[in-house]
């Protein structure tokens, strides 16, 4: 259980990722959070419950299509 106050969100919650870190492996990538969450440096993270969510990856549009302006 966290031990803070006010306590830290639940790893459930959708801001999760604002609990405090208690263990940082920066050489490994990753960070164990309070709440049992474990944030990679990629954006996934692993829940308590197993439960893995892939890294966020943000939306790309091409914006040169190669044609020349006419």
């Amino acid at each position: 259980m966290c031990p803070h106050i006010p306590a830290c969100p639940a790893a459930n919650a959708t801001d999760a990722g604002a609990a405090h870190p208690v263990s940082a492996h920066a050489e490994q990538g990753w960070t164990l959070l309070c709440n049992g969450l474990v944030l990679f440096d990629d954006t996934g993270q692993l829940r308590p419950d197993l439960k893995a969510i892939p890294p966020r990856r943000a939306a790309t549009t091409p914006t040169d299509t190669g044609k020349a302006a006419a």
